[in-house]
């Protein structure tokens, strides 16, 4: 989780805190593989979040855990293979804390967040694009359901 989720996590984080909200709401992102544990988001995520004024530099890749299941009450993929090993990984009972992230856009229609790691600088502002609007929708979301 070098590029999606860590520029979720930041934005999300950012959202959060401008909203009053930091000490109520446990934000963290993790891969559903191994790949980059312990290294840094990546260069162009963090310029891309950067000029928009969300840092994502204290963050570090992990993989995600079974205790995460229990930890959150939302564990959310940005596409459809990572929602998949998300359910892999649950317990039945978890299941339902399990959704795809972009549920919570209301100015997208599409289901996942296109990985832009392959791509140019375009697709890492193309996934703040997205990312912040379905940040927005899950803040509302908690807010209406949980505070």
């Amino acid at each position: 989780n070098i590029c999606r989720s860590p520029t979720a996590q930041g934005v999300f984080e950012d959202l959060v805190k401008s909203q009053g909200l930091a000490g109520h709401i446990l934000i963290d992102s993790a891969g559903t593989h191994a790949y980059h544990i312990g290294n840094p988001p990546d260069q162009r995520s963090q310029a891309a979040a950067r000029s928009r004024g969300v840092d994502l530099s204290g963050q570090r890749a992990r993989k995600v855990d079974g205790s995460d299941f229990d930890r959150f009450d939302y564990i959310l993929a940005m596409d459809r293979s990572n929602l998949e090993d998300l359910r892999y990984l649950a317990q039945q009972e978890q299941l339902g804390r399990i959704h795809l992230f972009m549920k919570f856009a209301s100015h997208w229609n599409v289901d996942e967040v296109p990985d832009p790691y392959y791509g140019g600088n375009s697709g890492f502002e193309r996934v703040l694009d997205m990312v912040e609007d379905a940040a927005a929708g899950l803040l509302e979301h908690i807010r209406r359901t949980h505070l």
